[in-house]
């Protein structure tokens, strides 16, 4: 049988704006899905000009959020959006996403999950109430060697994880940057308390989790402003880990390191072995077991776990990267929405895509990194997970 397409609503990603383009290119990859409606600026004009280039009809792109919410919500079922994604900046999370599950609007977000850890907390709560399907975009964790990572440390093939290593450096905001993006993401009031910890270290926080399967309890932070746009929050951070069971970690998240063209990499030591994995070479996951020689894993052959086929388009030796990981976390996301409507349960592979209860310990993960990080006199903050 067939997948059912499914129609697609967007809220932000007007001209200019790169996270809307990639959200669009990789929600349709796979051709199973098309966007319908949206709201792309809050500028009218913008939004109609957007819906223009997209080639949508303009009765079905709106001025507000409320608009677009009273009449897609008015629509037959046949006609109906089946999801919503929201891909404005972190302050304009919170309201897009309440009014439209709400409206019964299965939802998309991107990350971080909110503006803060109290509204990150509100989402997740209105999530469970509302019942609907909630994705958040850690891209990430869609790469397929990256799925078979996680397959390899779950499996115990490493032994016990003793030691984390990831790292995101960036370099674009050394200099002054006088682009939107570099205004919003360096303005307390639009990126909330934290620049480079919010906007790529959760990326580093979120694959370390997803790769090891543990819980990150406490942290102790070194953060600095060294870039022109410095003040007052932070481009650089420098932080050691603690997880449960007793795994020990560091995070290094920089944009202000010269050179840095987001080459994010992980690296993760068990008791029987080793394995790294870099986004430069997203094809390549290195494993090493204690006294042998290194393997190379690739997607498309026999060996990888189900979870990593399934993110894998092309044969062996084709590469596939950024937009199909991407792709993949809708992948998922959409056919846990077409799950529950052909009335089952999605699967443990469907369901393989980040939640509103991983962006809840991604905002507490900022939180405890940014208290800690600015205050000098305390050595470790204990992540409260609520």
């Amino acid at each position: 049988m067939p997948k059912q397409k499914l129609k697609m609503g967007m809220v932000g990603g007007g001209p200019g704006a790169l996270i809307g383009q990639v959200h669009r290119k990789a929600a349709q990859l796979d051709e199973d899905v098309e966007l319908i409606s949206g709201v792309f600026s809050s500028d009218p004009k913008k939004s109609a000009d957007m819906g223009a280039d997209l080639h949508l009809d303009p009765k079905r792109v709106y001025c507000s959020l409320d608009d677009m919410l009273k009449n897609e919500s008015a629509k037959s079922n046949e006609e109906r959006l089946d999801f919503i994604s929201i891909v404005t900046p972190n302050f304009a999370h919170f309201e897009p996403v309440l009014k439209s599950l709400e409206q019964g609007f299965n939802v998309m977000c991107d990350k971080p999950l909110a503006f803060s850890l109290q509204e990150a907390l509100e989402i997740a709560q209105a999530v469970k109430k509302s019942g609907k399907v909630f994705g958040l975009s850690h891209n990430y964790s869609g790469y397929p060697m990256v799925k078979q990572a996680r397959h390899l440390i779950r499996s115990g093939a490493l032994g016990k994880v003793i030691k984390i290593h990831v790292e995101y450096p960036q370099g674009w905001l050394l200099k002054k940057a006088d682009s939107a993006q570099a205004a919003w993401r360096k303005d307390p009031k639009k990126a909330g308390i934290s620049c480079c910890v919010g906007d790529i270290g959760t990326h580093c926080h979120h694959l370390a989790a997803y790769i090891t399967g543990l819980k990150l309890e406490s942290v102790c932070a070194d953060l600095s402003s060294f870039g022109a746009n410095a003040a007052p929050l932070d481009d650089d951070a420098s932080i050691l880990l603690r997880y449960e069971g007793g795994a020990k970690g560091t995070l290094c998240s920089s944009q202000v390191e010269v050179g840095g063209e987001n080459p994010l990499a992980i690296s993760v030591h068990g008791t029987e072995g080793r394995l790294w994995w870099r986004q430069e070479i997203p094809m390549r996951l290195f494993v090493q077991p204690i006294g042998k020689p290194v393997e190379i894993q690739t997607p498309g052959n026999d060996y990888l776990c189900e979870a990593a086929k399934r993110a894998t388009r092309l044969p062996a030796g084709h590469p596939e990267a950024f937009y199909e990981a991407f792709a993949n976390i809708y992948r998922n996301f959409c056919d846990s929405i077409r799950a529950i409507k052909e009335g089952r349960k999605p699967s443990e592979l469907e369901s393989d895509f980040p939640t509103a209860q991983d962006g809840v310990k991604g905002m507490a993960f900022i939180k405890a990194a940014i208290e800690n990080g600015w205050d000098d006199k305390t050595k470790w903050t204990k992540i409260e997970y609520f």
